[in-house]
């Protein structure tokens, strides 16, 4: 995913949705290491489409995020996993106008 071609970079995120659970772990190291911010909104999107608790604490950690691009895929990521924990946040986060 680090292409300098837009079209190649979309093509490995879609790749990758699919599989997103089983990389899990990866897409959230990487996530924490990368700088590049598309390709920090692509790994959170994919964390999202894991569908998985384990992704609660990052998912989380971005709700708060004074970037909204990362903001709404953390908010995205959380109403796929639907989770009363992931609910709560979300519920918590609106109440708080954090988010919308």
């Amino acid at each position: 995913m680090h292409r300098h071609n837009p079209q190649l970079r979309e093509d490995g995120s879609a790749m990758l949705r699919p599989h997103a659970r089983e990389y899990l772990p990866e897409l959230m190291a990487e996530f924490e290491r990368e700088e590049e911010h598309g390709l920090r909104c692509w790994l959170l999107e994919l964390i999202g489409y894991a569908r998985d608790e384990r992704a609660l604490p990052v998912l989380a950690e971005q709700l708060s995020s004074l970037d909204e691009s990362l903001r709404d895929w953390a908010v995205r990521g959380l109403a796929r996993l639907d989770t009363r924990e992931a609910r709560q946040l979300l519920y918590r986060a609106r109440a708080n106008h954090t988010i919308d």
